[in-house]
């Protein structure tokens, strides 16, 4: 990869943000300075409108870019309160139904609306709240990135910027997909679905799961399992939950790495435990032709030494890379079925 940094291409360059809505040519930096603004001195050209306020129950456009291009590189921040309560969707190629929905905050890690740092590859949350997704995103005839605001009240300060590279695209293009679902297990099904309902071609690229912890002792006995092309039985199976993001023998501590991670464990006294963990699968993806479901299972231990099936809360962030049209998602829960505990 590095060896293609000093190779020109046949692109251009361009970014969104508060200071350019469009990120067209010449169009940064316009806004005239009002009389309360820290600017007003300074006048045009400086630093007048750097973010921008989310209204109440409202859906806020950040983003509408004509291709074809490569969304290569989105950086946002905002007060913890967004992070559960407001909805960051992505549409490519003028769909209908979005291919990302997602949490603002669990889209980058900082599950249960909570802030710590996550120092991966292709998404890092840094001091003191800086999102950034480094995930590419091609659109062959446009893009559209909104956030929605489902609190009950303005949250301002909300800042973003969102480049993207303009250039002609090749006919194997995938899309960026990202899907967000959360369960509680039970005694007679302990396990929580990932991702199921997927069709076309495509490849599965990443994992994040935020897990509540509502039962004593180890909790990470289950397998992560995946089902390809209308598997019966999954052709991949991973042995149980810290296997799966790369650690070993109940983790022990937290750690955040390129590809795997786990970033959170709290528990302090009065909370239940919450952990959360990340993989992404980018040097080994799980490549699909006609379908995918993934699971995960909770297991615990019972004292004779068999495993317990354990009812905790789960969620968990797909994503993904897949053919266009993709089948809709399932409805996002409403706000207060989505607050931690």
């Amino acid at each position: 990869m590095l060896e293609e940094f000093y190779k020109l291409a046949d692109a251009e360059t361009f970014s969104v943000s508060a200071e350019n809505p469009t990120g067209g040519r010449n169009r940064g930096a316009l806004e005239i300075p009002g009389p309360e603004n820290p600017a007003r001195r300074l006048g045009r050209g400086w630093k007048v409108r750097p973010c921008i306020s989310l209204r109440v129950k409202q859906e806020t456009l950040l983003a509408d870019i004509e291709g074809p291009g490569v969304i290569t590189y989105i950086w946002m921040t905002v007060d913890q309160k967004a992070y559960r309560s407001c909805i960051l969707r992505m549409y490519w190629d003028d769909e209908n139904v979005p291919s990302v929905e997602v949490p603002l905050g669990d889209f980058f890690v900082n599950c249960f609306g909570l802030r710590f740092e996550v120092n991966s590859l292709p998404i890092s949350v840094n001091p003191s709240g800086g999102f950034n997704s480094y995930w590419p995103m091609p659109f062959k005839k446009r893009a559209r990135m909104t956030i929605e605001n489902q609190s009950e009240n303005d949250i301002p300060y909300f800042f973003y910027q969102i480049s993207f590279v303009k250039k002609k695209l090749g006919n194997d293009v995938t899309y960026f997909h990202s899907q967000w679902r959360r369960s509680m297990t039970t005694r007679d099904n302990p396990q929580h679905v990932i991702l199921d309902g997927v069709e076309g071609r495509g490849k599965y690229i990443g994992t994040v799961i935020a897990w509540e912890q509502l039962s004593n002792g180890w909790w990470g006995e289950g397998e992560v399992k995946f089902f390809i092309d209308g598997e019966e039985n999954p052709s991949i199976c991973y042995t149980g939950i810290e296997d799966y993001f790369g650690g070993a023998w109940g983790f022990g501590k937290t750690y955040s790495t390129p590809f795997l991670g786990y970033p959170l464990w709290l528990k302090q006294e009065g909370q239940i435990p919450k952990h959360v963990m990340y993989r992404w699968h980018i040097f080994d993806p799980i490549f699909f032709r006609k379908t995918l479901r993934v699971t995960v299972q909770t297991l615990g231990w019972w004292p004779d030494g068999t495993f317990q099936p354990l009812t905790d809360d789960i969620t968990s962030v797909a994503y993904w890379y897949q053919i266009e049209p993709h089948t809709t998602f399932p409805a996002l829960l409403e706000l207060e079925k989505r607050w931690p505990r």
